[in-house]
């Protein structure tokens, strides 16, 4: 592994331990609080506070595992039910976002899926105000094209984690901010296929990604 590589590796670890460090803090705190507290009604609002705090680090770490890691198999191919499994929590802990899903049920490339999964990532951060995150797929003879829509009141998206969406940031620049897109960008890259990033909108943001499922 080279020095980039391992680079890019600290970066996507940065980025996960930065995403579990609020759950992982609720529950400290919640045992923190349940240590001290003697009322039962706030005894089991500690618990409750533990339960849901466990269930968003576990939901984050599963979405984490097939995003950035080897989880799926050791074959080429994932079944796009994985994919939504660790999805949907990731939407729908907020009851102001709302998934809907339009992809075949027929297994994905590894690297599609990783894509998908990255690309929703930060469609899902854009929507800082909630709104709907549409997930489309469709498979073609020697292709796999994957389309990520956001709409919302408001979309947010820096300028930055667009550069290295479309291949535009030096990867000097990459951060853990950034390094879900530069991932994103690189295995499409590597696969023969892109990216493409509509214009910017207040109110929509449309990804969408070509995979190349063999080559010519």
């Amino acid at each position: 592994m080279s020095d980039t590589e391992i680079e890019f590796a600290s970066l996507l670890c940065s980025r996960l331990c930065h995403d579990l460090l609020s759950p992982v803090g609720a529950m400290n705190n919640g045992l923190e609080l349940l240590a001290d507290e003697h009322d039962p009604e706030m005894r089991q609002r500690c618990m409750d506070l533990l339960a849901e705090s466990a269930k968003a680090a576990a939901d984050k770490l599963k979405f984490f595992r097939l995003a950035f890691g080897a989880a799926g198999g050791f074959g080429s191919e994932v079944d796009p039910k994985e994919a939504r499994m660790v999805i949907e929590p990731l939407i729908t802990s907020s009851d102001r976002k709302v998934l809907e899903w339009a992809v075949p049920a027929q297994m994905m490339p590894k690297r599609a899926v990783k894509i998908l999964l990255n690309l929703v990532l930060l469609a899902n951060e854009a929507l800082v105000r909630g709104g709907t995150l549409f997930v489309g797929a469709e498979a073609g003879l020697n292709e796999q094209e994957i389309v990520i829509r956001a709409s919302g009141p408001k979309i947010v998206m820096d300028s930055a984690v667009r550069e290295a969406l479309t291949g535009k940031l030096d990867a000097s620049m990459i951060d853990s901010r950034t390094a879900a897109a530069w991932m994103a960008h690189t295995l499409a890259l590597q696969g023969g296929g892109m990216i493409q990033l509509a214009e910017p909108d207040a109110e929509h943001l449309v990804i969408g990604a070509l995979v190349r499922t063999s080559q010519a």
